[in-house]
């Protein structure tokens, strides 16, 4: 599925992630046969990348899917000496499916599951993050945000999904309550001095904004 890159450039960026686990190409089958929208090999082992980077040990996913974005931050979080990674999903039946991929990954240890909406989950769950995933419904993005910095210690990563809206930010014609919403939160962010952050334009365009205070 083509996303902000051309589908060569896509396809090129996957070809240079690193050899996963069969399960995980299961689950990207998986996606592509039903249509499920997940973050896909490259921006997964962004995910990756950025927890291992940082040592994370405490990752709270808001909207997490069957679990393939947990299974990348799983892995991080497992090769950071041990955690918890925080699967949040309204469905029962998306979290059973979690469970049985990530059980069989290897990772159960390191998961916590709530079924929940993401936001009120999120602020009845205690401690700080090291690092918090964002993929809940765009037009909820802008009021997420100021309990997103409460929870986040000092130094942590906010990721956020779908940033570029697959080039709507920049269509002057697109007004939608979930292209507004996105356009109001990167402002939110990128004008607040307490984050340093940027868009990498890979996928559908994934916000990286670290806490700085």
């Amino acid at each position: 599925m083509s996303w902000v890159l051309s589908d060569r450039i896509e396809q090129y960026l996957t070809d240079l992630v690193p050899p996963r686990a069969e399960e995980l190409r299961t689950m990207e089958l998986h996606a592509a046969q039903t249509g499920f929208p997940i973050i896909g090999p490259a921006c997964g082992h962004f995910c990756y990348l950025v927890a291992r980077m940082i040592g994370a040990q405490r990752v709270f996913e808001m909207g997490s899917g069957f679990g393939y974005s947990t299974a990348w931050f799983a892995r991080a979080v497992h090769e950071n000496g041990g955690g918890k990674v925080f699967h949040v999903v309204w469905d029962a039946d998306l979290s059973a499916q979690a469970q049985g991929h990530l059980a069989i990954l290897g990772y159960a240890e390191d998961l916590e599951y709530r079924v929940g909406e993401a936001v009120e989950t999120l602020k009845s769950t205690p401690g700080l993050f090291d690092l918090i995933f964002l993929d809940i419904e765009k037009e909820a993005y802008p009021e997420a945000l100021p309990l997103i910095a409460s929870k986040l210690r000092p130094g942590g990563v906010l990721l956020a999904d779908n940033m570029l809206r697959r080039g709507r930010v920049v269509d002057p014609d697109d007004q939608s309550p979930p292209t507004e919403a996105i356009r109001l939160f990167t402002r939110m962010v990128t004008d607040n001095p307490a984050w340093l952050a940027s868009i990498i334009p890979i996928r559908d365009g994934l916000l990286l904004a670290w806490k700085q205070t």
